[in-house]
């Protein structure tokens, strides 16, 4: 990540990352940036390219499941800076296996819903007022026990 001259107000970087001002200023405070946010002449916050690197970073970790604690043990490690590697990459391989079993899992849960979809599609069709309940799920995407549609 180049490191480049500060010179993005907080506005510019919540409209670049998506996240809100609050939320730029929950980061901050929460010691989930990788460096301490510079202040202008006025005291308002500055930002630079790094700075919205690592934002996007973070919420992308966000929107993938990872906890503030992981991503702030995860800043506090590149903060740390070289010989913490390994451990960063650890901390990347584990969440990764995480978000693996999510995404298992949800695709397990799609192809319910699909199979379902059809159920439905093929009654509309056909127009016949006939029982849903009798339509079976294979196995491998069966609703747990007592789960009913």
């Amino acid at each position: 990540m180049a490191h480049s001259t500060p010179d993005l107000g907080i506005g510019q970087v919540a409209e670049r990352t998506g996240l809100s001002i609050d939320a730029l200023r929950f980061y901050e405070r929460e010691g989930l940036l990788v460096s301490p946010v510079r202040r202008g002449s006025t005291g308002r916050r500055r930002y630079d390219e790094r700075d919205v690197e690592w934002l996007v970073y973070c919420t992308k970790f966000r929107a993938s499941g990872m906890p503030l604690a992981t991503i702030r043990r995860f800043a506090e490690l590149v903060r740390r800076g070289p010989g913490t590697e390994e451990d960063r990459l650890a901390l990347l391989r584990r969440h990764r296996e995480e978000l693996v079993a999510r995404i298992s899992e949800l695709t397990g849960c799609l192809d319910v819903i699909d199979h379902k979809i059809g159920v439905y599609e093929e009654h509309l069709e056909r127009g016949a007022a006939h029982e849903l309940w009798n339509t079976a799920v294979p196995a491998e995407r069966a609703p747990s026990p007592g789960v009913s549609a």
